[in-house]
């Protein structure tokens, strides 16, 4: 069996659906069974019923509600002939050992000669699930574990048995990599396999130090959060977000199979507050809250319990001396003389303790680890990034004089980086006590990589051009955010210039946690309040320029975004000759939010995008129509497969689901479109003028009266309109790509000159959240 074309999921629950889900976003067939619904005359009611609840999730599991009609739904009583054609079949049934083994019976009598079955569970050993079952079965069989939820939790855990054949896990891991953009870690067959095994012993060692520290769960998660690279909702708030009800299976689990001698057992003591919240129905975000409540009787003020009462009070912003004075220097954290800082180092130092015991036992490679906890806890750096940043010997000395045991890992170590850079190559230690070089799987480049080898070809502070070989360039951008001002855009286009003159093709990538925000607000906020509107004029007509530089260079252009790409951003995309975007990518022009009109080009390109369609009724109304929409909305697009309905993307734009991926997927389209490459014709428009702004400013006139539209709404939107119908025209005139530049241009600073926009500007660079004013 060499590739997997079609996938089934039995248990049709959260996890199951989910995964489900997921499979259809790969735009592969899913087959979704689970039991039949008892007293009622739809056997299939349950799968169904699944299947209506993702389309209504929140997060949304599809990408797109269209992914949908991949997924076939049934019960396992008629429909397990559906899994004859079925080269994956997952199983995520109940965590009992009895049910597990007698659907795998059911299974092996129904599924394809060589078809793979994989259990989602990470509470019952590979071999414990497999004994007394064929040998040919076994010889199928793995673990898959994913994490919850599956659309966005990249890491998938992978576990073999010893009769496991190779090219089973071959097949699903490469799936899983390429399809489902997973990155892949494997696993031994041990209790917890790596993520939860650890993740699980951390959020135990934090509860209990908490309740042994006396400190309330804000310090906590202040605490235990930012300061060390974990996600703002650090212990408490993981807890609330993951299901209080959750945690005392996984713990159960964990402490009938681990070791005696296991550090867990010390963990995981009883919480009698839990199992109080648990039974008065606080079982996180998904019950009436958690550690966390939002009040609702009280106008939804948020709430936190208190440690020591148990009863509710007002949430309170913590003040952490130890962290205010530590800076962003964690070994001031973890050594700083108080009660935060020694929580701080007892939770930190007990887990990272625990992590280098774990080599050997559930994984070899300290980089399996490190990528565990860094996908399935999001946590910023792994454990042994952590203990290199803190310094191995610091480390060591600081276990030794607290009492606590060395692992023997940390021995192996003997002082050394866990990881290091030889001759441009990066290194991790391995248990043999020698340095061995990660490689990338094949179809893999990363821009760190090549920048740990190589100069930049150009660079200033907010951008740099990259030589990624085969004659194609890589402009990234370096700013906070990847906001673009105004050295971003005079390194692009010194970038097309040398491209020009040296290379095939650009690739425009980064590997930041988003593409680009968006033009840099601060900088025309501080112009604008300095009257400085040739400046601001400048920045305008800059960006257009360098843009249609792009838009018509004489080589091609792939943008390659990840994570957001607002405004400018999406500006920049929507100017390239095609884009290869990673399936998470969130688009949109959001100008409206902060006041203002796309001033580079994006009013423009989603024109010429929505004429060019030819799917809407004739005449021109309807295109300018849904231009207007989308933009005076600020639609953003939640998925790449959206940002496609909307036109952000081009059909026949590429989406990758692997962020490990993109860049290659990039370099392979640009060389593609490379070849025997003509920039695009210039395009022209004939747009309605004033009878198009007049319709479409009564449009938001109305829902201004209505209440769904605010006065200065009105004032954007008519300014939006002016340019979506060609300005103060006659009736059905052409425009050209000039001619609309110069309108959003000329909009552009008529709306920053007001006051009500410089309140929204303001008001999105203090709180983040935009101002209906």
């Amino acid at each position: 069996m060499t590739e997997i074309k079609k996938v089934a999921v039995i248990g049709a629950g959260v996890m199951g659906a989910s995964i489900a889900a997921h499979v259809a976003n790969a735009g592969v067939p899913v087959v979704l069974l689970d039991i039949v619904a008892k007293d009622n005359p739809n056997r299939s009611a349950i799968a169904e019923g699944a299947l209506e609840k993702l389309l209504k999730a929140d997060p949304a599991p599809f990408m797109s509600k269209a992914a949908a009609k991949f997924v076939t739904t049934g019960n396992v009583e008629d429909n397990l002939d559906l899994l004859g054609d079925c080269d994956w079949i997952i199983e995520a049934v109940i965590e009992r050992l009895d049910v597990k083994q007698a659907l795998y019976a059911r299974i092996e009598a129904a599924r394809k000669p060589g078809g793979v079955v994989s259990s989602n569970t990470s509470t019952i050993p590979l071999a414990t699930l497999v004994e007394g079952l064929p040998a040919g079965f076994a010889e199928s069989f793995i673990i898959t574990h994913f994490f919850n939820p599956p659309r966005y939790m990249r890491l998938l855990e992978v576990v073999g048995g010893e009769k496991s054949k190779p090219e089973a896990l071959a097949a699903v891991s490469r799936f899983a990599d390429v399809m489902l953009g997973k990155s892949i870690v494997r696993c031994k067959d041990r209790p917890g396999f790596i993520a939860n095994r650890l993740g699980v012993y951390w959020l135990q060692t934090a509860v209990t130090e908490a309740f042994r520290s006396g400190l309330d769960v804000e310090e906590v998660d202040a605490i235990i959060g930012r300061p060390m690279g974990i996600p703002k909702t650090g212990v408490f708030g993981l807890l609330d977000l993951v299901g209080l009800d959750l945690m005392p299976h996984i713990t159960a689990s964990l402490a009938a199979t681990l070791p005696k001698d296991d550090p867990f057992h010390a963990a995981n003591t009883p919480v009698p507050l839990v199992a109080k919240l648990i039974a008065e129905g606080y079982t996180g975000r998904k019950g009436k809250g958690g550690f966390y409540r939002l009040n609702h009787e009280k106008g939804k003020l948020k709430e936190a319990i208190d440690l020591k009462t148990g009863e509710f009070r007002t949430s309170r912003k913590p003040e952490l001396e130890a962290v205010a004075a530590s800076g962003k220097d964690l070994v001031r954290l973890l050594d700083h003389d108080s009660t935060h800082g020694r929580y701080a180092w007892r939770v930190l130092g007990q887990t990272l303790a625990y992590a280098a015991a774990l080599v050997g036992d559930a994984a070899d490679e300290i980089e399996s680890i490190d990528e565990a906890m860094r996908l399935g806890y999001n946590w910023k750096f792994g454990p042994f990034e952590l203990i290199d940043q803190l310094g191995g010997a610091w480390f060591t000395a600081k276990l030794e004089a607290g009492g606590f045991a060395v692992p023997a890992m940390l021995g192996v170590a003997d002082g050394r980086p866990f990881y290091r850079v030889h001759e441009g190559r990066r290194q991790a230690l391995g248990l043999d006590g020698a340095y061995h070089d990660l490689l990338r799987p094949e179809g893999v480049i990363m821009l760190e990589d090549i920048k740990r080898a190589a100069k930049p070809v150009l660079r200033n502070g907010s951008a740099a051009l990259w030589d990624i070989g085969d004659g194609v360039a890589c402009f990234e951008f370096t700013t906070k955010m990847n906001a673009i001002d105004p050295d971003t855009l005079d390194l692009l286009m010194r970038s097309v210039h040398q491209v020009a003159k040296d290379y095939k093709a650009l690739v425009i990538y980064n590997e930041g946690s988003n593409f680009s925000a968006g033009a840099n607000l601060g900088l025309a906020l501080f112009a604008a309040n300095i009257a400085a509107w040739s400046e601001i004029e400048n920045l305008v007509a800059q960006g257009q320029t360098v843009y249609r530089m792009l838009k018509y260079a004489p080589f091609p252009v792939v943008g390659a975004p990840s994570g957001l790409a607002l405004g400018g951003g999406c500006e920049i995309l929507l100017n390239c000759d095609a884009v290869q975007a990673h399936a998470e990518t969130y688009m949109g022009l959001v100008e409206v939010g902060v006041g203002l009109i796309p001033g580079w080009g994006g009013c423009k390109e989603m024109l010429q995008r929505w004429f060019a369609l030819g799917r809407l009724p004739k005449g021109p109304m309807p295109p300018i129509s849904r231009v207007f929409e989308i933009i005076g909305m600020a639609s953003v697009a939640k998925s790449a497969a959206e940002a496609k309905e909307l036109l952000y993307l081009k059909s026949a734009d590429g989406v990758t689901m692997n962020r490990y991926r993109l860049l290659a997927d990039a370099k392979a389209k640009a060389l593609k479109l490379a070849a025997g490459y003509a920039p695009p014709a210039p395009q022209t428009l004939n747009l309605p003028g004033r009878s198009a702004k007049a319709a479409l400013k009564m449009a938001v006139e109305s829902l201004a009266r209505l209440g769904k539209a605010t006065r200065h709404d009105v004032v954007v939107s008519t300014a939006l309109a002016d340019v979506l119908s060609g300005g103060d025209t006659d009736m059905m005139l052409p425009a050209d790509e000039d001619a609309l530049l110069k309108l959003e241009r000329a909009n552009f600073m008529r709306l920053i000159r007001h006051p009500d926009t410089l309140a929204r500007i303001e008001h999105m660079l203090t709180t983040g959240k935009p101002l209906r004013n």
